[in-house]
Formats: C-alpha cells, structure tokens, sequence
C-alpha cells in the first residue's frame, strides 16, 4: 500500500509561499494524500512545531522522522526545521541551549526527550558563514536560507522530506517520495562532491540501506568505490560515533557485508579487514558472524548493548591470533592475551577513538577468555564476581557456538550461575545523624 498518492489537488499550491508555488520541483502532499498522523509525532515534538507556528515561525517536521512514518516505522527521535533563528529559539524556549560550532543546532529538552531544532540552511561556498577545506570538505555551515535552499543541501531524498505543522502537508523538493515508494537510496546532487563535503555520507548511506531496507542508487554507490579514502581523514571521535549507530542499527551482520563490499571496512577497522582478505579461519568468519547476528537480535529485542562488547567482537581475530603468536613456555595465554588487546586496541585507537570504559571493558572481556576453562575450586566463583562477567560470558558461549571453545563450556556456566546467584547489592548503611561530631582542640 502507498504511504502517500501523487494525484495532488489543483490548488494546493495555494497554501505554499509564492516562491514555492512557482517552484516546478515542488510537491505538496495533503493530510488527505498521505498517512502520517500526529497521534504517531511525541507530544515533545508537537510542543515544539506548535510553539514556533503559533509565534510567527515557520515549522515543519524534517528527515528521518517523516521518512520513518511514511515507511510505518516509529521513529527514535524528531527533528525540526525552521525560518527562526537560534537565538530566537533560545528565547522561545527556556529549555534549550545552543550546541555546535560547524552546524548551530538548538536543542530543546523535555525531560529525557531532546527535539533538535536547526535553522533552514542555504549551501552557499561564498558566504562568510560557510567554510570548505581545500578538498571541498565543510569545516562550517551556518549560512541560513529558505525552506527550499534547506532541502537541496541534505544529503538524501528520502531525508529531504518537511510535515508543515500548518497544513499538516507533506513537501518534497527532491522525489524523495518517490525513492521511498521505490525503496532507492538517492543522494541529492553529485554523488563525488556530496562525499567530498562529508565523507561520513558513504557511512549513512550504508546505515540507511541495511536499516531500511533500501538500494543504494547507482551513481551513489559507484561513487563510494572513488571516495573511500577521504574517511582517513576524519576524525577518529565522530568515526566512533558512526561505527556505534553502524553496528547498532539491528542490521550488524548486512553494515559488515556492505562495509567490505564497498571497501570501506580497512578505515574503520584496518586489523579485521587484514585477516579478512588473507584466508581468514573459517571458524573465526563464524564467530564474528555469530556474534553480529546476537547482537542484532539484542538490539530488535529493545535489549541493551554495550559498544564494548561490538569492539570486542570485532577485534577478536586479530588479538587472538596475535596472542597465539606470542604465546610461549615463557608467557602464558592470559598475559599474552593481555599484551594481545593492548596492541590491537592502541592501533585501533588511531582509526576509531574508542572511550576507555569501552575498550577497558573490551580487554577484559578478552582476558577472562581462558579463565572460563577453570572450573575447580574458588576459581568460578573469582571470575563470576569480575565486573565484566556477563559480557565475557556471552562472548565465550558464541564461541563455543562455532566450536572455538568445548561446546559443554557455555552449558557448565549457565548451569553455575543459576545454582550460584549473584547476590543484589544491599544499599549502604546510612550513618546516624545523632553522631556527635569531634570537638576540635583548644589551640593557646
């Protein structure tokens, strides 16, 4: 069924601007044309379209979250697009705070919920706001425009698309609903300079496709084979931040498969892309395999996952066969496996800026691999008090899914922990508040 119909009102361009309705690449789609419903938009998201409406403002529902609702998805989360500036939203809403150098976006919260608010954007390389790097890159975007000028600049169609909170009307400046009827991943101008602009733009290209299930349009696609490279020089804080969304998009195994296929895999993860190309084990393709696909099941189940455990994962062939390596008479398997993590995590560090308390966790979950193998006296119970227990046991029951480990192993400490509960932390004891308090001594 479509999310929308094409046979549009005659006189509909009647509730657009004039320079709108005079605009020939402008579709407007009615309330009565297409099936997004407010009752589907967070009352967060209303508050905020209404309020800027209702004073003055232009205010329309932008990218992910209109695409996701044409699609019957339930978005995460809202943005929205407006002619107000940000420091007329700061005024409008005392819940808001300006954040970003390269883009200023407004940020409004509602208890735990954040709608972010951007200005409408005019891309234009001669504007003292607007600042490009040699190779076209944009350091700084804060050239605002027109509603139309701010559709042109997004990256894809199928994000391109505005729920004017007016009408309650649908805008499509660029066939984005046609792309989305089409399922067709389509970038917005020329395919090489988009990338150019933004290199992290190949990333969500491959995000959206798996997530949505969507074909990466030809020209858009091609395009990612000759701009692979400029991923090196992202920085490697935002490269975590993309791998995280990337890998936690409930599609891990399909963002690996397009990772390798568009050759992209060697800036995010040069280790694992080494031994991927070098007959890799076939039990180890299974393991990451595996480990992947519990993963996406973990994150469809609305189950938490930390990042650490991804990294860990994906790292594993690399330490492991670098710890076989080192490993002697002389140095056992758990410091070799320490020494192991330690060097593929530093080399990591410099492609993905990875926080500590992740890859901390990452090397533990990897160290307490062969402490899973000691199952007499004290020493279960020392491994079930480690912090990191739950994650390395997972980490060791795929393992022993593809025959790494014994395949009894996973049995043996599911069975432990259900005779060996881990007792709930008691909450500290309060000090009493009758305590008399050390008189200080007479001094002279």
């Amino acid at each position: 069924m479509k999310c929308y119909d094409w046979r549009i009102l005659p006189d509909y361009h009647n509730v657009a601007s004039n320079k709108e309705a005079r605009s020939d690449k402008l579709a407007i789609i009615p309330r009565t044309k297409h099936n997004i419903s407010r009752k589907s938009i967070s009352e967060a998201a209303l508050k905020v379209l209404y309020r800027l409406s209702n004073s003055g403002f232009r205010a329309c529902l932008v990218g992910g979250g209109v695409r996701d609702l044409l699609l019957g998805l339930q978005p995460k989360d809202f943005d929205v697009a407006t002619d107000a500036t940000p420091e007329q939203l700061r005024s409008l809403f005392k819940n808001s705070r300006i954040i970003g150098r390269r883009f200023r976006l407004v940020h409004i919260r509602f208890g735990r919920e954040i709608i972010e608010v951007a200005t409408f954007r005019s891309h234009s390389s001669d504007s003292p706001k607007t600042e490009l790097n040699t190779e076209g890159r944009i350091l700084r975007d804060n050239t605002f425009g027109e509603i139309e000028d701010d559709a042109i600049r997004r990256d894809f169609t199928a994000n391109a698309l505005y729920y004017d909170i007016a009408n309650f009307s649908i805008l499509d400046y660029t066939h984005g609903l046609e792309d989305i009827e089409t399922r067709t991943l389509r970038l917005i101008g020329d395919a090489e300079t988009r990338y150019q602009e933004d290199p992290v733009r190949m990333l969500r290209a491959i995000r959206f496709a798996t997530k949505l299930d969507f074909e990466i349009e030809k020209d858009a696609a091609e395009a990612i084979y000759q701009c692979g490279q400029l991923l090196a020089d992202i920085p490697p804080a935002r490269l975590f931040d993309e791998t995280v969304k990337l890998f936690h998009s409930g599609n891990a195994t399909r963002v690996l498969e397009l990772l390798r296929h568009y050759n992209l895999l060697q800036y995010l993860f040069p280790a694992l892309d080494e031994i991927l190309c070098h007959e890799p084990d076939e039990a180890m393709l299974d393991f990451v395999d595996q480990g992947l696909v519990n993963t996406d099941i973990r994150i469809n189940n609305n189950q938490h996952v930390s990042p650490a455990f991804i990294f860990a994962i994906l790292l594993w062939p690399a330490v492991h066969k670098q710890a076989m390596n080192l490993q002697s008479d002389k140095l056992k398997i758990v410091p070799a496996l320490f020494q192991a993590g330690s060097s593929v995590m530093s080399h990591q560090l410099k492609h993905i800026s990875i926080p500590r308390r992740f890859s901390q966790m990452a090397r533990d979950i990897w160290t307490a691999q062969p402490k899973f193998q000691r199952t007499q006296g004290k020493q279960p119970s020392r491994l079930l008090a480690q912090p990191c227990f739950r994650a390395a046991y997972d980490f060791m029951c795929i393992q022993s899914m593809v025959s790494l480990v014994p395949g009894n192993l996973c049995h043996w400490w599911t069975e432990y922990q259900q005779q060996h509960p881990t007792p709930t932390n008691s909450k500290p004891q309060q000090r009493s508040g009758n305590r008399r308090r050390k008189s200080k001594p007479n001094v002279g």
